[in-house]
């Protein structure tokens, strides 16, 4: 029993009290010690290089709560068929309210004075020779109303219930764009984004931007990056598209604002960057047989006529804007920069393992090294150790050797690095 309690104590004691450190081997080799520091200042490379400069691993991040508001500003004419029209924004841009998506109108087929009533459909759109070739009551995907079931002798085309007349959008304005003067239009952005992390609320409208600059500036990237006002020439050609050419058929334009902000200095640094992106189409793309080319919606005004609703169609072919607003945000934190620094130093380990597998597999004198790497020991037989007079300054351990460590730093073993004579190379750490 007294034994007993005396182990449980010892076994106590050694736990709070004692400390184990692995053992370590110098092996003096200048193949596996090149080895070991070309690893080594890799992982240094890419912990310095890639970690902390180009990700900033030592910085949290956040992203941004933005808002965006619209503006644009130009007037338009044209003269169809000797009809003289002034186009001001509120009959070009849709919708009206400023959002941060919308189309500025470059091009247009309109049908005037259509009311409800029966009509021959297109040529084209559902021929008929009878009336038997007209199916009275139904619908055609591609037509504009609901088939009466009467055969038109006139255009041999099968009579609709439709907004009368119908709409012939075969014939598109193209040279030039009844709207090319949209080319000279401008467009007033004004975007806020707040980091809630950092707690810091920024403008495009940035300090020096004031009433006075607005009122004279035009973006350019180089002369004037930050002026939120914009040309809408410079915005197509800016997107590497031709302004004619989309003006014709509509497209898209995707305006990115930029906020990468980093908070580690000041607050004022803070600035957008303004990039273009053509959204539909290419540029350089010569196929004219590609399906749905451009961008168009048709939008109808109504009104009343001799207390006849009538309405007025346009099918609308524009440029789309779309502001997107992307930001990023980085600050100092101390838990990042521990973390990036802790998976740095295990990475530290692959030199080691590398190493390891030289020395002990391909080297030849491997079996030397694995001899001097590991103690192999056979507990399989031996009596208890309790009956051997071990020495209470020895520690003894599976895996390790048991070193007597004396004044001069040298071992009792005799078969230890102390005391042997071939010990070269090195051993990475």
């Amino acid at each position: 029993m007294e034994k007993m309690r005396n182990k449980i104590t010892n076994a106590i004691s050694d736990f709070f009290f004692e400390y184990e450190t692995p053992r370590q081997v110098l092996v003096r080799n200048r193949r596996v010690g090149v080895v070991c520091r070309l690893i080594q200042l890799g992982v240094l490379a890419y912990i310095i290089g890639w970690v902390f400069i180009y990700e900033k691993g030592y910085q949290c991040t956040d992203t941004a709560v933005s808002s965006v508001f619209t503006k644009m500003k130009g007037v338009g004419y044209t003269n169809v068929d000797g009809v003289e029209k002034v186009w001001d924004v509120a009959d070009y841009v849709f919708p009206p309210q400023g959002d941060a998506s919308f189309v500025v109108m470059t091009n247009y087929i309109i049908t005037e004075g259509q009311s409800l009533g029966v009509c021959p459909e297109l040529p084209g759109k559902h021929n008929c020779t009878k009336d038997v070739d007209c199916d009275g009551g139904s619908y055609k995907r591609t037509g504009h109303g609901r088939m009466s079931g009467v055969c038109d002798n006139t255009t041999k085309t099968c009579e609709v219930m439709a907004w009368c007349p119908v709409e012939d959008d075969s014939h598109i304005q193209s040279v030039p764009p009844l709207l090319m003067s949209a080319e000279n239009y401008t467009l007033f952005i004004k975007n806020s984004v707040t980091f809630p992390l950092f707690g810091v609320t920024r403008s495009n409208l940035v300090e020096g931007i004031d009433a006075n600059y607005i009122s004279k500036c035009l973006y350019h990237p180089e002369k004037a990056p930050l002026c939120p006002i914009f040309n809408m020439g410079d915005l197509v050609k800016l997107s590497g598209f031709n302004f004619e050419t989309i003006a014709k058929v509509g497209g898209a334009i995707g305006i990115v604002v930029d906020w990468t902000c980093n908070f580690d200095v000041d607050v004022r640094h803070c600035k957008p960057k303004y990039n273009f992106h053509g959204l539909y189409g290419n540029p350089n793309e010569t196929d004219k047989a590609r399906a749905s080319v451009g961008y168009n919606f048709r939008y109808a005004r109504h009104y009343f006529e001799d207390k006849v609703q009538k309405r007025t169609l346009l099918k609308v072919f524009g440029i789309r804007i779309d502001v997107i607003v992307q930001s990023l945000a980085r600050r100092f934190d101390i838990i990042p920069t521990l973390t990036a620094i802790g998976s740095g130093v295990g990475i530290f380990g692959v030199a080691t393992v590398v190493c390891d597998l030289v020395l002990l597999y391909l080297l030849p004198k491997r079996e030397f090294y694995k001899n001097m790497k590991f103690k192999f020991t056979d507990s399989q037989g031996q009596p208890d150790n309790d009956s051997f007079d071990l020495d209470p300054n020895v520690f003894y351990g599976l895996g390790a050797k048991p070193e007597h460590v004396q004044e001069t730093g040298r071992s009792n073993d005799p078969e230890s690095e102390g005391g042997s004579i071939e010990t070269e190379a090195r051993q990475c750490h």
